[in-house]
C-alpha cells in the first residue's frame, strides 16, 4: 500500500518527504486543504519546516491529495493515536519493547500476547511500527502493571523475537 502512495509522488521526491511526515503523525488534509490534526490546523510552514522543505511543497502535496481520490480518503479519514511509551512509568502502566526477528513476520502480537497474558497481566495498548517507514521496527505493549523481569526469558525464546526491554 505505502509504495502505491508513493508511486503517486515519484517525480517528486520533496512532496514525498511530506506525504511520509503527514502520514506518520495522523495529520489529515481538509477540503480546503489546510492540514490538521482533528479540527486544530497545522500551519504549511512548520509541516515545512519539520520536513525540510519549502512551504510551496506542502501546498502542492496537499493539492495533489484532494485531487487523487485514494489519497483524498486516506487524508481525510487518517487518525493519530497518543503513545503512551514515555508516560508509562508515571502512570503506573509497565511497557514492553520487543525487537522483532522479522517485522514483516506473520503472528508477533499474538505470540507476545499469549506470553504476558500467562503472566496474568493485562495489555491497556499495542502499537507496532510499520517496517515501511522506520529501518529498525519495535513492537510497543503498554500493559496495566509493572512487568517482571522473568518474563523476559520467555519473550526472547520466541523465534519472532530478536530483542526485549521492560521498563
Amino acid at each position: 500500500m505505502w509504495s502505491l502512495l508513493l508511486k503517486k509522488f515519484e517525480k517528486h521526491p520533496a512532496q514525498q518527504k511530506v506525504l511520509r511526515l503527514m502520514f506518520e503523525r495522523g495529520f489529515q488534509v481538509n477540503d480546503e486543504g489546510k492540514v490538521t490534526s482533528g479540527n486544530i490546523e497545522i500551519a504549511h510552514t512548520q509541516l515545512a519546516k519539520e520536513a525540510g522543505v519549502d512551504r510551496r511543497v506542502v501546498d502542492s502535496t496537499t493539492e495533489v491529495i484532494l485531487a487523487d481520490d485514494l489519497l483524498r480518503n486516506i487524508f481525510q479519514n487518517v487518525k493519530s493515536i497518543p503513545l503512551l511509551r514515555e508516560v508509562a512509568p508515571f502512570l503506573g502502566l509497565g511497557v514492553i519493547i520487543i525487537i522483532p526477528d522479522d517485522a514483516a513476520h506473520a503472528g508477533i502480537i499474538s505470540d507476545v500476547s499469549t506470553v504476558i497474558a500467562r503472566h496474568n497481566i493485562s495489555i491497556r495498548q499495542a502499537v507496532s511500527d510499520d517496517p515501511f517507514f522506520t529501518t529498525e521496527p519495535r513492537l510497543t505493549i503498554i500493559t496495566d502493571s509493572k512487568v517482571p523481569g522473568s518474563i523476559v526469558e520467555e519473550l526472547l525464546a520466541l523465534s519472532s523475537v530478536k530483542g526485549v526491554s521492560i521498563s
